[in-house]
């Protein structure tokens, strides 16, 4: 995919154009009642769980399906369709209690069957689902993927309310895997009907159904009667496919949209606009914005250099200013909600900015003068903040060359190991810091897995072993705790900043809130007036 780039549309334009295209958009009378209309930045790829991997599809999905398990609004595991479990005293076999009044869309109850097929379908090979890691901890899961069988030997039907799980070793953040939307069920006969144009007809058991879904133009959700939760405060919700940033400004400001997550080159505008100010909705991401330093490559072979990096660049300002305050600074790869017990970083600010000392460690590493190339993707904002950051380099001795590519070029540039730093973000799979970890820096995934930078620590991939076979959550976190301290002292990373979702909402738009991850909205509590 190539980065469309961005320009910063001056606020007479936009005028001017609302102005003259007021009339070809649609006006709050004609829509629907009581459908919510919202953005889709693009069209999703499908809406069949087992291959989804954007989070637009995700959050769609959310809204059509459900899991054994869910998360809430404070990210804490919560029953779904499972209303209870038990794990035993090894913590490797799960048993779940399903509620005996869930259905699916079609009409027909969930049973235990419904989840063993839909699990077995992700991990069978045919399926070529791209996630299939979600459940490949259960026993005999991998010989499905790798086809030796059809079934899991540790997924068990015991009736049809009951289903056990069995996993081939303690893994302490299972159940937040069973969250996501890999692990949604799904009816079989549904399946056999629509073959591999179920995820265009998707059937569900979530609150709302699909009603209408013209690709690239619209997608219609309409909710449920007969949903075990009760019905959504809407009777559905519109979404645009809306590709640019000026259309879908255009779009909410004349009313055809309710809500809209503010582009990034339209921020200043709203907060400091008297109509609008009022309205913007605002929440901190489960992400991470870094960059990257190849601790393969020098001059970042060495753990001074990586440190003086990270005292170089004074990330408050360049937080404050070019990225106009939509975020939090980064103490570590891990978001401040993630982190429970009060085991978060100690300094809440990481590293310092101290550019005498960056430049001083710099010269006593040998490596004053040192030309590296940083890799970026095609984004205008990515250039104007990097921009910033080559001239702090530059102060502390470092010569930075900026090498700016589209994205299927960057991704595998990076995969390959050839930028010696590069500009990425990390977004949250499931609430658990173990999916900053793990990913990110485990020696054993560098490369396209995720490791880009390389990063190889045998006492952090020992900490990340203990804690993943840890099912009590305190000892586990203490280990995250001391897994992070890694990570900030070693500096992979120059730890930017937490990046905040900001939208703002027509008048008509009650309850309206900002989740902390795409799954935990099913579309329940945001109404009309």
């Amino acid at each position: 995919m190539i980065l469309r780039y961005r320009q910063r549309i001056p606020f007479l334009t936009i005028v001017v154009l609302l102005g003259f295209l007021a009339g070809c958009l649609p006006s709050p009378e004609s829509k629907a009642p009581g459908f919510l209309y919202l953005r889709l930045s693009t069209n999703p790829t499908t809406l069949d769980p087992a291959l989804i991997t954007d989070v637009m599809g995700g959050g769609i999905a959310a809204k059509i399906f459900n899991g054994l398990v869910r998360f809430n609004d404070n990210l804490d595991i919560v029953p779904d369709i499972a209303e209870s479990w038990q794990i035993s005293r090894d913590h490797r076999t799960y048993t779940f209690k399903l509620r005996t009044d869930a259905a699916f869309s079609n009409g027909r109850k969930v049973t235990a069957h419904d989840f063993q097929y839909s699990f077995e379908r992700v991990l069978s090979p045919g399926t070529k689902a791209p996630m299939t890691w979600v459940l490949d901890r259960i026993k005999g899961a991998r010989d499905v993927i790798a086809a030796r069988t059809t079934h899991a030997t540790g997924i068990r039907v015991i009736d049809d309310r009951t289903i056990e799980l069995t996993l081939e070793r303690p893994f302490g953040p299972f159940l937040s895997l069973l969250g996501m939307s890999a692990a949604y069920v799904i009816p079989r006969e549904a399946v056999a009907q629509f073959g591999q144009d179920f995820g265009s007809h998707p059937v569900g058991s979530g609150p709302y159904v699909l009603s209408e879904w013209m690709h690239g133009q619209i997608l219609t959700l309409s909710s449920r009667d007969d949903y075990f939760e009760g019905r959504p405060r809407l009777k559905g919700i519109v979404y645009r496919v809306i590709p640019e940033d000026l259309t879908a400004v255009m779009e909410f400001e004349t009313g055809g949209l309710d809500a809209l997550q503010i582009p990034a080159s339209e921020h200043r505008r709203y907060l400091s606009s008297a109509t609008w100010r009022g309205r913007i909705v605002s929440r901190p991401g489960l992400n991470c914005y870094y960059l990257g330093l190849n601790t393969r490559r020098a001059p970042f072979q060495d753990v001074r250099v990586r440190q003086a990096v990270n005292m170089a660049i004074d990330r408050r300002r360049l937080l404050e200013t070019v990225f106009e305050k939509r975020g939090i600074l980064a103490a570590g790869p891990v978001p401040p909600p993630l982190w429970k017990f009060g085991r978060g970083p100690k300094d809440a600010d990481g590293y310092r900015y101290d550019p005498e000392r960056a430049k001083q460690m710099i010269r006593e590493a040998g490596m004053a003068g040192k030309r590296i190339k940083i890799y970026i993707s095609a984004d205008p904002e990515v250039l104007d903040i990097l921009e910033v950051i080559q001239q702090y380099l530059s102060r502390a001795g470092l010569f930075a060359e900026i090498v700016q590519l589209d994205w299927s070029a960057f991704k595998e540039a990076l995969n390959k190991g050839e930028a010696d730093a590069f500009w990425l973000s990390w977004w949250a799979d499931y609430p658990d810091p173990e999916n900053f970890f793990y990913p990110m820096f485990y020696s054993s995934n560098a490369g396209p897995a995720g490791n880009r930078t390389w990063y190889n620590d045998r006492e952090f991939d020992r900490l990340i072993e203990q804690a993943q076979s840890t099912t009590d959550e305190r000892k586990r976190f203490s280990l995250y705790q001391r897994a992070n301290a890694h990570i900030v002292k070693n500096a992979p990373w120059v730890f930017m900043w937490h990046r905040s979702d900001f939208y703002v909402i027509q008048q008509r738009v009650g309850d309206f809130r900002i989740y902390p991850l795409y799954s935990v909205d099913k579309g329940m509590e945001v109404s009309l007036k």
